[in-house]
């Protein structure tokens, strides 16, 4: 009875406050019959868009379609949709800036261009509406009974906002296959449909010396042009992704890499930066003239930025609006002591052998701890500072990995440290990156990133949405994703989740993004619990839908039930009696990567390999 006499003066309380709130001025979006949609004449493909996306989400809210495109003169009320149509001008606004204005029978939604106009009408629906982009195929709207008691009522307002990262990009197959869901959640590196905003013209910093130097083309004749290391030349080889560096201090391998980059550029006019970053490993020139600098500068980077420099100052006499990118990774990772960049070239700082369980800036994780102070060098001499983060498992794509309670914290903190963009690695095979960083954005599974890897989704809302505005909380958008996109089979779920995260915590773990399951925590028994959780989450699954939801989480539990046979070489190694235990595990685990498209087990290792190697020492040929 005190529960039904709360709820009845919940209700009565919002009524008044809707009351009130439409009496000063305010509006009801559940009374917006007589309403239309208004967009200028001038109005870009995304402008256009943004209304149709407002009319849609609008209607399957609250069940009033409204007419677009309307004028401005005939309805009650307007929704006005872009600069023209909103009396603003778009060249006052950043590009991602975004205008929303509420008053009395007026919706006035605009931004920069290209993306501020569609970015502001995802965050009314979001804000007001109580819309959530979950997943490509879940957008979760309030239920009628949940609007009544909430209100759709909004007062009169003004606001803007504009993003602190200007390159966010969560590196999941999940948004590359399904580019208008990118950019509902506002990532803005996916995509060049002009109708969806396109993407910016910042493309990702990368490895690219074994693409503008090949030691296949140049290193049979010059192999003074590749690394002195060990005592010999490293050339030629068929691929130098991995195996080889340029001589930084060659004029000539300056001259033909700045030939290279300037022909990019003239390529394409549209673009507003180029990588000239270093191979995928640590094999540095040793040559007298550039060990000379390296060891001045106390860093492997002290001759790449000085070539690098070069480089950037031949860019700036021909093409002055683009900036130069490059690599501070590994040996790199140490700024140098005295050159400093040019002002036309951006630093990208990879976070590759931090700690994925501790905050990055936890002064009691020692795998940090450095990393913060390069952090807080390079924000010192660098104007354009970038991050490259890493939010997966290399080693195992379907194992859990306790990472998710650092996500917002790390966040936070690049941004405090003036970081202006965040490209987030997550599951990936060995080709994406050795593509241009133009191309990555447009590879899917299986050739680049990879689609299905442990709870993807999850980690998918949670990143974009704090790249989008670190100011949230990471707890209440995972809380938010499993309450909503789980249903009744959300507590298991979040009771697993938070067990293999004490657990790591508990042991007082340090881990890279490179690990077994031992490395973070995962034993048997959490294992165990894992099944258990998903047992039950399945028996709460009140549709098939859901279900479905729920057993593509279950693949990490499955996986981890897996671990005393996962890497197992022979039959011996096994056993009969744990190979019998194993046997329904490994068919479950295996029927569920074919459903939900897993082609990946970790960075170098297909789900066929697995399944071919746990065939041969399990004794199951019919997996």
């Amino acid at each position: 009875m005190l529960c039904v006499t709360f709820l009845l003066a919940l209700l009565l309380a919002a009524v008044l406050c809707c009351a009130l709130a439409v009496e000063h001025g305010g509006i009801d979006l559940c009374a917006m019959r007589g309403w239309d949609i208004v967009v200028g004449d001038d109005a870009t493909p995304a402008e256009r868009y943004a209304a149709e996306e407002f009319r849609e989400y609008l209607g399957r809210a609250t069940g009033t379609w409204l007419p677009l495109p309307g004028s401005a003169q005939a309805s009650t009320g307007h929704v006005l949709i872009g600069p023209e149509a909103a009396g603003r001008d778009a060249a006052a606004f950043g590009p991602e800036e975004l205008f929303i204005s509420v008053a009395e029978g007026r919706i006035a939604i605009c931004g920069g261009r290209p993306r501020g106009t569609l970015y502001g009408v995802y965050t009314f629906l979001e804000d007001y509406l109580g819309v959530r982009f979950l997943t490509a195929d879940h957008t979760y709207l309030p239920p009628q009974a949940e609007r009544v008691v909430n209100s759709q009522i909004i007062a009169p307002l003004e606001r803007t906002y504009s993003p602190p990262l200007s390159f966010r990009w969560p590196y999941f197959g999940e948004n590359v296959v399904a580019p208008a869901f990118s950019t509902r959640l506002r990532i803005n590196t996916v995509t060049d449909d002009p109708r969806l905003g396109g993407r910016t013209p910042m493309g990702l910093i990368s490895h690219t010396f074994h693409r503008d130097l090949p030691s296949r083309v140049y290193g049979t004749d010059r192999p003074d042009y590749y690394a002195l290391h060990s005592g010999r030349r490293l050339a030629p080889f068929p691929n130098d992704f991995a195996t080889t560096q340029p001589c930084l201090a060659n004029p000539d391998v300056l001259r033909i890499i700045t030939q290279k980059v300037l022909g990019q550029i003239e390529a394409d006019p549209t673009r507003r930066n180029v990588s000239v970053s270093q191979n995928d490993n640590a094999k540095h020139c040793q040559c007298d003239a550039c060990r000379a600098v390296d060891e001045r500068e106390g860093s492997a980077m002290g001759s790449v930025l000085a070539f690098v420099n070069a480089v950037a100052d031949e860019v700036a006499q021909h093409h002055p609006d683009v900036k130069v990118g490059t690599l501070a990774y590994q040996r790199t990772r140490r700024p140098p002591k005295l050159i400093r960049p040019r002002p036309n070239v951006q630093v990208q700082l990879c976070s590759i052998e931090c700690c994925v369980m501790h905050p990055i800036d936890d002064p009691a994780c020692p795998l940090n701890v450095e990393f913060c102070r390069d952090l807080a060098e390079w924000g010192r001499v660098c104007d354009d500072l970038r991050v490259w983060h890493y939010n997966t498992n290399f080693s195992d794509y379907l194992l859990p990995c306790p990472n998710l309670r650092v996500i917002e914290s790390n966040v936070r903190y690049f941004v405090q440290n003036n970081v202006r963009g965040l490209f987030v690695q997550v599951a990936g095979n060995e080709r994406w990156a050795q593509l241009t960083p133009w191309e990555a954005s447009a590879i899917a599974s299986p050739e680049g990133n990879v689609l299905g890897a442990e709870l993807c989704d999850l980690r998918n809302y949670v990143i974009a949405n704090l790249l989008w505005d670190p100011s949230r909380s990471g707890q209440g958008l995972m809380d938010e994703f499993v309450d909503l996109h789980y249903a009744g089979a959300a507590p298991p779920i979040r009771r697993f989740i938070e067990l293999v995260h004490d657990n790591a915590e508990a042991k007082g773990l340090h881990c890279n993004c490179f690990g077994r399951a031992a490395d973070y925590g995962i034993d048997e028994r959490v294992a165990r619990e894992g099944l258990d959780a998903y047992a039950e989450a399945l028996a709460l699954a009140e549709s098939d839908v859901v279900r479905t939801r729920v057993e593509k989480a279950s693949m990490a539990a499955v996986r981890a039930a897996l671990e005393p046979v996962w890497n197992a070489e022979t039959a011996e190694d096994v056993g009969p009696d744990l190979a019998a235990r194993m046997r329904p595990l490994a068919r479950r685990l295996f029927g569920l990567c074919s459903r939900h498209g897993v082609t990946y087990a970790s960075l170098h290792n297909t789900i066929g390999q697995v399944r071919r190697r746990l065939q041969a020492t399990l004794g199951l040929p019919d997996v």
